[in-house]
């Protein structure tokens, strides 16, 4: 039956085939963002307006991916495009400071509990790298837990126990030396978690997690979250949330001001950008001011963080700063359309796909985020662990299956919904897994 599948969506994507054809000779795996692969060959996309993607041979879907879960008003926004347009024609990047950095910093401490400073830089692997440092540098300690499962980008600190199998090594490249001091917790297990914590507590330097788990689109127990503030209290370590993923996109306080859990630091990436490169450090005073170059201390006595090119640079800070300000203006309709229609999509998606045969169904996520699994065992996905018992060949081939309906996620990815999304496209988003759901029984 998927092979069905496959076999449609090549006779409806000639160009994107003899893309990936030619980018295949001239980029290893023919992709520059290794997730973008899935077989038989990628989409290639040119245009996107609102909740709609189209690819280079026409088609057009209704966007889920929304270009790594960042648009969350949507493909190319008025606000933002407003701003973008008159910035461009006086300056694309000036290599100095500019107001808007300014602006945006300030918006992020009006909105996010734990931020009284910000530094902005480019991406949000630079911006987990830097709060690592700062944790250290702040501590004097050296060890590093980070969640099992847990994706913070490819720095090598952190850029370990992502994928299964997790006792492996992510890639050629990293030293062991490098992650000597990196530890792995199991999420949603405060016995498990509490195991790791001990065994180092006397050189804990920090936890890093996300409050929602991308991998997996896997939400975090909120008693999980409050144990990990209360035992890096009485450890003495930083409590990092990285908040790339749900920063400003659970609400305007993240996810921190979703769970009510406020760490020392976190880290964004994704919305704050408005669809531009970006990335940012918030968190506490006294732990942001060790990267002031401004104190008058020896380099040695400093945290060195920054120095990016781009680096705060007018069309990503403004671009963020325009969509933030349309979230604050307009939070209670943006919020509640989106987490109402994200309920809708994940309740009706697993309703369409009951008696599936040999698996049970089940969609994953909070808000407006959303990912299927199909359970092999167990009756739900609370782990990295869990998601190990999942069947996620059929999870590829049931978003492949999607797209001949017109619906795009990057397969096995989290899915996200923006503003521009409606309730017509949740309700064609469920008939397509209905269809699906009747050709597999």
């Amino acid at each position: 039956m998927w092979t069905s599948y496959v076999k449609k969506y090549v006779e409806k994507t000639p160009g994107s085939k003899r893309l990936y054809e030619r980018a295949a000779r001239l980029i290893p795996g023919g992709i520059s963002h290794n997730i973008r692969f899935y077989p038989p060959y990628p989409l290639y996309t040119v245009k996107a307006k609102g909740s709609r993607l189209w690819d280079v041979d026409g088609n057009v879907y209704t966007d889920y991916w929304m270009a790594h879960m960042v648009l969350i008003l949507g493909h190319s926004p008025e606000p933002v495009l407003e701003f973008v347009r008159n910035q461009v024609e006086n300056g694309t990047h000036l290599g100095t400071v500019n107001p808007y950095a300014v602006e945006l910093a300030e918006a992020i401490i009006r909105n996010v509990p734990c931020a009284e400073m910000v530094r902005i830089g480019c991406s949000g692997t630079e911006a987990t790298m830097y709060a690592v440092r700062l944790a250290r540098a702040y501590t004097g300690r050296r060890v590093v837990v980070k969640a099992e499962g847990g994706w913070h980008g490819g720095n090598p600190i952190l850029h370990k126990a992502v994928s299964p199998p997790y006792g492996k090594p992510e890639s050629l490249g990293i030293l062991e030396e490098e992650q000597k001091y990196t530890r792995v917790m199991p999420v949603n297990d405060i016995e498990g978690t509490e195991e790791v914590l001990k065994e180092c507590r006397r050189d804990l330097a920090c936890v890093i997690v996300e409050p929602v788990l991308g991998g997996g689109c896997i939400p975090l127990d909120r008693d999980y979250l409050v144990y990990l503030r209360e035992v890096c209290d009485e450890y003495g370590a930083v409590l990092i949330f990285d908040e790339v993923i749900t920063g400003f996109r659970l609400g305007l306080s993240g996810g921190q001001g979703f769970y009510r859990v406020t760490p020392d630091m976190a880290t964004f990436g994704k919305i704050i950008g408005g669809g531009f490169p970006i990335g940012a450090v918030a968190g506490r005073a006294d732990l942001l001011k060790l990267a002031d170059p401004t104190s008058g201390k020896p380099k040695w006595e400093r945290c060195w963080t920054g120095g990016g090119t781009f680096s705060g640079n007018p069309i990503s800070t403004g671009a963020g700063l325009a969509t933030i300000r349309f979230l604050e203006k307009h939070a209670d309709e943006v919020y509640g359309k989106i987490n109402k229609l994200g309920e809708m999509a994940r309740t009706g998606i697993d309703k369409a796909l009951e008696g599936l045969k040999g698996l049970k169904a089940k969609t994953t996520g909070v808000g407006s985020l959303l990912l299927t699994h199909f359970l092999k065992e167990g009756e739900d996905v609370r782990s990295s662990r869990d998601r190990l018992k999942t069947d996620q060949e059929t999870q590829v081939n049931f978003y492949l299956a999607l797209m001949n309906y017109g619906i795009f996620f990057l397969p096995g990815h989290t899915g996200s919904i923006s503003y521009a999304h409606s309730e017509e496209d949740i309700k064609m988003l469920i008939e397509a897994v209905e269809k699906i759901a009747e050709d597999t029984s």
